[in-house]
């Protein structure tokens, strides 16, 4: 080692040792930026079109998936199961709907990145803060930014890359479409019908027997299905919360509305079980008055009076279903109910 390699102490430094003092440098210096390095993107146009077809087929993989997602949803049964390594056995359905999602979302992502990391600009520069109040300079001044990063990315320059952007982003949300099918089957008018027909007897639900004029006696309530329908049907909750009854007796005197005493039999009324707000069974009924108090809400009908409703947040009246007995003596329905049960719907009006 020469003698130009060693350094040489100053006055000063010797003096600190002198005295024990030991130069600290400052760990909080700031090392300014690295040199700025090219990629070969920005100084080979060749390779600069290589990461934009790169960048244009992962948005193109990202729209066939998209594709891919909507014919899975099509083409696969929702009970097929499949064994797929190392899942196990698996919903074909649900596995290719998140396998192609998955990829549509991964896609857009990846291609994004690798647009930025290789054909936008990657020059670090210094912006010192400003208040909070952009002054107008500075606003000109972010405007003037903008669009030098909209000219510095290329997007206007690059069609192939923005078109095929436009096209994955334009095809993603296509998936949150079909998934809206999955919210069950299309009701139809099934909402609008219920099992109730001419000449179904009206069948005691606490003893599965068919009804008489003589087994229902003023003030007593009593809950009535139509016949034919059974607790072990498979469509049994399904039926039964469209079709349940109340079956109440009132002095024919005493029933206000001419409606409910021409489709009643000697004071016997029937009613839909179903509360018109949300759907609750009614169960709660009070005698003296002839109201039904819905447990949920507290929606309050009069069956003296249509069934309107007196109290709560129901929308409109229970349906009444008109009876009369037949040749054997029991209680039958005349009909199904002239309007839906239960609470209204988009498409009933």
């Amino acid at each position: 080692m020469s003698s130009q390699d060693i350094p040489e102490e100053s006055p000063s430094s010797e003096q600190d040792h002198a005295h024990g003092a030991v130069a600290v440098k400052d760990p909080f210096a700031d090392p300014g930026l690295p040199a700025h390095r090219p990629r070969v993107q920005d100084i080979d146009e060749r390779a600069a079109k290589r990461s934009e077809r790169t960048v244009a087929l992962l948005f193109t993989v990202s729209m066939l998936a998209t594709v891919a997602f909507i014919a899975s949803y099509v083409v696969f049964p929702v009970d097929k199961i499949v064994y797929i390594w190392p899942f196990g056995h698996v919903s074909a359905l649900n596995f290719a709907l998140g396998l192609t999602l998955g990829l549509a979302l991964f896609c857009i992502g990846a291609g994004a990145v690798h647009w930025a990391r290789t054909l936008m600009s990657d020059e670090e520069r210094v912006d010192e803060r400003h208040p909070v109040e952009a002054a107008p300079e500075v606003k000109a001044k972010v405007m003037a930014d903008f669009a030098a990063g909209a000219e510095e990315s290329g997007f206007g320059r690059r069609k192939l890359i923005r078109n095929t952007l436009f096209g994955a982003l334009a095809m993603v949300p296509l998936s949150g479409v079909v998934l809206l099918r999955d919210l069950g089957p299309l009701p139809e008018d099934k909402l609008r019908h219920t099992l109730w027909a001419a000449g179904k007897q009206l069948i005691n639900m606490n003893t599965n027997e068919p009804l008489r004029p003589e087994d229902v006696s003023v003030g007593s309530l009593t809950f009535a299905m139509p016949e034919g329908l059974s607790e072990h049907d498979h469509s049994f909750q399904t039926e039964i919360a469209k079709a349940a009854l109340m079956i109440v007796r009132i002095q024919p005197e005493d029933i206000k509305d001419r409606r409910e005493l021409e489709w009643s039999h000697e004071g016997i009324v029937a009613f839909s079980k179903i509360c018109t707000h949300v759907g609750c069974p009614i169960s709660l009924y009070e005698q003296q008055t002839h109201h039904v108090l819905c447990p949920c809400h507290q929606s309050t009908f009069d069956l003296s009076d249509g069934a309107r409703v007196i109290f709560g947040p129901a929308g409109h009246a229970l349906p009444q279903l008109r009876i009369g007995v037949n040749d054997e003596g029991f209680l039958e329905a005349l009909g199904d109910f002239e309007e839906p049960v239960g609470p209204s719907f988009w498409e009933r009006g």
